[in-house]
């Protein structure tokens, strides 16, 4: 799976304007977790060298911390924007302090923030990231198009991005771990049968096919026309929405059919060289996520 491209509109400075406090040294107990941390996934191998480089030089990059209000107890004074592998290493290294800038920020700051700082760090699997996306739609009513230029995303990219949470649960584990890339997951999609979807992907796995061929799989596996009971023909202008309607959702752009006494024409509309690329990706089956 070759790598995905990268193309943040803003760093993190930006998106807290002015509500930085300054470094300061916050011990680790003081630290409450991100409740809303878009990763889910630490490979244990790779937060062991951290662990031992944390051991040598200490933490180099600061955490990003929130003040909240400290709980009678004395519990943490402090909730983790962006910094959570280095803060399980540091614990593990035995750090009582970390370097981390203070910052005012509430729930939907600190989901964007560390949305962002996973995706410049290409931390996140496809299904933490399309997770991440749902949640800023879901959690705060942005729209697609927002939620791209918050995170430096053309729509189509999170549409697509958002098409890999219809999978089954199965398959949605098995692209989370990196068995099954976000390319052969979307070949999947094309099955109309949800429930044959995790025996195919396995058989992906197990027979290493590439996307190409999963995709040529899918096609085998669809029952033949014959075998479908052929539905009632919808009425020309029933069936030209139901093609725009389609091909939207497929595209994730505006599509418009237009039929004449002699077929008709169809309009593809993009508004930026990004949204092009990545419609005619799609159309030409050209899959370099």
């Amino acid at each position: 799976m070759g790598e995905r491209k990268r193309g943040l509109g803003r760093g993190l400075s930006a998106l807290l304007p002015g509500s930085e406090r300054g470094l300061q040294h916050v011990r680790t107990v003081d630290i409450a977790p991100n409740p809303q941390q878009p990763r889910q996934s630490f490979d244990p191998a790779a937060l062991a060298e951290l662990v031992e480089s944390i051991r040598e030089h200490g933490v180099l990059q600061p955490l990003i911390v929130a003040p909240i209000q400290p709980a009678p107890d004395s519990g943490p004074r402090y909730r983790l924007v962006v910094g959570e592998r280095r803060l399980r290493a540091a614990r593990l290294a035995g750090l009582e302090r970390v370097p981390a800038l203070v910052r005012e920020a509430d729930s939907r700051d600190s989901l964007e923030i560390a949305l962002v700082e996973n995706l410049q760090r290409q931390d996140l699997n496809p299904v933490e990231e399309a997770l991440a996306y749902q949640e800023l739609i879901s959690a705060f009513s942005l729209t697609q198009e927002e939620v791209g230029r918050r995170a430096g995303r053309s729509r189509p990219a999170v549409a697509n991005s958002l098409r890999l949470l219809k999978l089954p649960p199965e398959v949605l584990e098995m692209v989370r771990s990196g068995s099954l890339s976000e390319g052969h997951a979307r070949a999947l999609l094309a099955l109309a049968d949800a429930a044959r979807m995790p025996l195919l992907a396995q058989e992906v796995v197990n027979r290493r096919l590439s996307v190409r061929e999963t995709e040529a799989l899918v096609a085998r596996r669809r029952p033949a026309a014959s075998e479908v009971e052929a539905p009632r023909r919808p009425p020309p202008d029933q069936l030209a929405r139901s093609l725009e309607e389609g091909l939207r959702g497929r595209l994730g752009t505006k599509v418009s059919v237009h039929r004449g006494r002699r077929g008709g024409k169809l309009v593809i509309h993009f508004y930026s060289d990004e949204e092009l690329d990545s419609i005619y990706r799609t159309i030409l089956g050209d899959d370099r996520a």
